[in-house]
């Protein structure tokens, strides 16, 4: 059995968890839409694609969700509101401390926007503790799309089952299988904490 040379770490419900509806209360709370269409916009416009690989600017996307919804706050006020949804998964920042710790490195591989990271990197100090980060609206384009598994394999200059990745997406994780790396689908922390002993890595460690 291979054991894995660097850990890549999926972001949202992986090492955070998150809820758009806490963001959805807000915008709802300074416009004409209620609650559940504010959502069911944030689920279904195109615009939140389009902002988390790049294609629009986070100003550009402020006003899609201003138009859609009828908000009446300011710029700084939106960015505010649909950054702060975010709270920490302790088990898992405790494995990631662990394996820092142990000078492996470890990567962030995250289909996410700058507003979310700039929120994060401020207010969760463990973010800054990473070899890399590879995030969807630097690389443009988004898990599962081959492109951005390629710039992770090019800036951690592993490949295959030297590299072991953690996501709470089945598809994501497939595409990851696909090249060779060893994956580990996130269903609780427990259980990622079990494959990750079953890895071989935590043996080192």
């Amino acid at each position: 059995m291979t054991i894995p040379e660097v850990v890549v770490f999926d972001l949202g419900k992986v090492l955070v968890d998150f809820d758009y509806g806490i963001a959805a209360r807000k915008i709802a709370a300074r416009g004409d839409l209620d609650d559940d269409d504010v959502k069911g916009f944030l689920d279904r416009s195109p615009a939140p694609y389009h902002y988390e690989t790049g294609l629009i600017t986070r100003r550009e996307f402020f006003e899609a969700v201003r138009k859609a919804t009828s908000f009446d706050g300011s710029f700084e006020e939106f960015g505010s509101f649909f950054a702060d949804i975010f709270w920490e998964i302790p088990s898992m920042i405790e494995m990631h401390a662990t394996l820092r710790r142990h000078g492996i490195p470890t990567y962030i591989f995250s289909n996410t926007n700058d507003l979310a990271v700039e929120h994060i990197r401020r207010n969760f100090p463990f973010f800054s503790n990473f070899d890399g980060y590879i995030l969807s609206y630097e690389v443009g384009a988004m898990k599962p799309d081959a492109k951005i598994y390629e710039a992770l394999e090019k800036m951690s200059g592993k490949r295959s089952a030297n590299i072991l990745y953690l996501d709470d997406r089945t598809e994501n994780i497939a595409a990851g299988a696909a090249r060779g790396w060893q994956v580990i689908l996130q269903e609780s922390p427990e259980k990622s904490w079990a494959a990750m002993k079953e890895s071989g890595l935590l043996s080192r460690v």
